[in-house]
């Protein structure tokens, strides 16, 4: 049977609505062989992914969606095979997740003085007291009535890079991103670059950096790129020696329709990422 491979993919542990046990069925229900678990700055829900696979697979590859920021924008990076008791590396992600929790009061208070009713309890609630994360807030703003979709509260009116409710993160640089997740024996892979700075896409040299510094992929296929960036980064893996991977991101119904194992990555491509893992 040919591998049917997706390396992105959320649980309740950050902005997914379906559960590490609840995601590893579906990837069985859809005949996926392998899939990566990649939480927003955590890796709390990898053990009971691992536990849930263990009768049936697929195979589970330990990840995290890895926040980093250059000149206010936010470059995701998706880390692979980390030692997950790495000391340097946990530290780094519950400071970014106890930034989370801070931003999320701080914007929950923008959108107060914004006239609109929610409340950071709501909020913590819809994050089931794990980790926050702005879908958090939109689904509170569709629930208040503010909007209609949880895409809808991603403008420059709410909670958008930049809008009037946004409080800007503080996260590593990308390059040094991808140094603290090498040193802790991962495999780091640029996120989505189509979707950096409104669809202009991550920069080459900021990609051209980060591979300087060890970057071992790029996210070339996602669903939610534009048209022309898939073509753009493979050609770019390609000129730097990279993997070139595709991946759903799925949310599970937090966007419709649940897209898991809709964009997945060539066999031979994740090969190559994981001999990369044996010649680290």
């Amino acid at each position: 049977m040919a591998a049917v491979i997706d390396l992105h993919a959320h649980t309740t542990f950050s902005d997914g609505t379906f559960t590490p046990e609840e995601l590893v069925a579906l990837a069985r229900e859809r005949g996926l062989t392998v899939l990566a678990v990649t939480d927003h700055d955590s890796t709390e829900g990898l053990a009971r992914a691992f536990a849930a696979a263990t009768d049936g697979g697929p195979e589970i590859v330990p990840g995290v969606e890895f926040s980093a920021v250059r000149d206010g924008h936010g470059i995701h990076v998706l880390a692979y095979w980390v030692d997950l008791d790495d000391q340097d590396f946990q530290a780094e992600l519950r400071r970014l997740r106890d930034d989370r929790f801070a931003r999320g009061e701080a914007t929950v208070r923008k959108l107060q003085e914004l006239g609109h009713p929610i409340t950071f309890e709501r909020v913590r609630e819809i994050a089931e007291g794990k980790n926050i994360v702005r879908p958090h807030i939109a689904q509170a703003l569709v629930e208040a009535g503010v909007v209609d979709t949880i895409e809808d509260a991603f403008t420059p009116e709410l909670i958008k890079d930049g809008g009037r409710a946004y409080v800007e993160k503080h996260a590593l640089d990308p390059v040094d991103a991808v140094r603290l997740i090498k040193r802790a024996g991962g495999l780091a892979v640029v996120a989505h670059p189509g979707l950096h700075r409104e669809g202009l896409g991550v920069p080459d040299e900021v990609i051209e950096e980060m591979a300087g510094a060890g970057l071992d992929g790029i996210e070339c296929a996602h669903p939610d790129h534009p048209p022309g960036a898939e073509a753009r980064y493979r050609a770019m893996a390609r000129r730097l020696g990279l993997v070139a991977t595709g991946s759903s991101d799925c949310h599970g119904t937090r966007f419709d329709p649940v897209r898991l194992g809709s964009v997945t990555t060539d066999p031979a491509e994740f090969e190559r990422l994981r001999a990369r893992r044996s010649a680290a």
